[in-house]
């Protein structure tokens, strides 16, 4: 089983979307709400677009242009990423990881998973 990306249909009518792995782990989360399912689709088209995109490993205070996925270190000192777009914008955001090399991990299931991800659309109503 492939990866997927699943929109969520919020109670007040927004949509949001997370990129599951085929093991079922959410491995990005759309860094916003959106208004309307086409633009979140529009989102999800970003993600599959850059998920090959370059690391910026923030803890060796590396640079790449956009877009990329910024690796760094929150304040708890748990490893996160995000994927930013050509034009700078965020579409995508991990779950904090103990270790670097899992975040590492993560960014690779992301590369691998989303280009090809089918979109299951949930309505949190039902």
């Amino acid at each position: 089983m492939a990866g997927k990306f699943v929109i969520i249909t919020a109670k007040n009518g927004e949509f949001t979307f997370n990129l599951k792995a085929s093991n079922g782990e959410v491995i990005l989360t759309a860094s916003e709400t959106y208004t309307t399912l086409s633009a979140c689709e529009n989102g999800i088209n970003s993600v599959k677009k850059n998920a090959g995109a370059p690391v910026e490993d923030q803890t060796r205070d590396e640079k790449q242009s956009n877009p990329k996925f910024e690796l760094y270190k929150d304040k708890g000192g748990e490893f996160r990423f995000r994927l930013k777009a050509a034009n700078g914008q965020n579409i995508g955001k991990s779950e904090g990881y103990k270790a670097k090399a899992s975040a590492k991990k993560g960014i690779a299931s992301i590369a691998k998973n989303a280009p090809d991800a089918p979109v299951i659309v949930l309505d949190a109503e039902k």
